[in-house]
């Protein structure tokens, strides 16, 4: 089987290590401005990557299911992600009180690794498989 339950398991956490590379980089560089900053960024963009880990564990951590079901588990894994993104960016800037701006950023870039490591990890999947 080409497309197993499994494979998407390995291929979402390695697309969640790719958020979490980026994440840390952005603390990285956020930390040359202050440690708040680096705290903000590593905030909110652990708020991101902890919410693709939940929407994965919730899209293949059922096993093998009809179509529906497992439509229905991607749709309330996104539901998860997104409920995790908006409690972790309000704990960062209202209730730790973490500036704003890094902490939007580091959401920000783990989204956008979230949508280059999808595309790079699906063409080298491609290339493998078809070679």
């Amino acid at each position: 089987m080409l497309n197993s339950a499994a494979a998407g398991w390995r291929l979402a956490l390695r697309v969640v290590a790719f958020q979490a590379i980026a994440v840390l980089l952005t603390a990285a560089a956020c930390l040359l401005i202050g440690l708040r900053d680096a705290l903000a960024a590593l905030a909110g963009g652990g708020a991101m990557v902890l919410g693709s880990l939940m929407a994965a564990w919730g899209a293949f951590g059922g096993g093998v299911a009809g179509a529906g079901v497992a439509l229905g588990r991607l749709v309330l894994g996104m539901a998860v992600k997104w409920v995790v993104v908006i409690v972790g960016l309000f704990l960062t800037m209202a209730v730790w009180r973490l500036p704003a701006v890094p902490a939007l950023a580091g959401a920000a870039i783990a989204a956008a690794a979230f949508v280059v490591s999808t595309r790079f990890v699906a063409q080298r999947r491609t290339t493998r498989t078809n070679a």
